[in-house]
């Protein structure tokens, strides 16, 4: 069974920090390139982030503008994680955050984990 368990997520002032995780199993981590998605109510999720598979191999790590020098994905290949570091957060950052598992025409999501950016 595929599982993509986010967490992390909560209230938070502008200006703070987060780190979400994504702890996952089923499915060999490793060969897959992980990413961040958001999504406001009513709206179309929104790419955040991506880390290429172990080794570099399909790409090169991504970033949508808003959240560049803001935001830092990373990966541990040994916990079968991928995280998202996100600092000087701000109220815009508000969103379900969900991480994905990407290979080929496989694609694989966690259940998503809240983030709230208010004073």
């Amino acid at each position: 069974q595929v599982l993509l368990v986010e967490s992390g997520g909560g209230l938070v002032r502008p200006g703070g920090s987060l780190r979400l995780s994504c702890a996952t199993s089923g499915f060999t981590f490793g060969l897959f390139a992980m990413s961040w998605y958001r999504q406001v109510p009513g709206k179309e999720r929104e790419f955040v982030a991506r880390i290429p598979s172990a080794g570099g191999i399909g790409g090169s790590m991504l970033y949508t503008d808003s959240v560049k020098g803001r935001f830092t994905v990373s990966r541990d290949d040994d916990k079968d994680t991928v995280y998202l570091q996100m600092n000087n957060l701000k109220p815009e950052d508000t969103a379900a955050y969900y991480c994905n598992a990407r290979r080929g025409g496989v694609d694989y999501w966690g259940q998503g984990t809240q983030v709230t950016v208010s004073s």
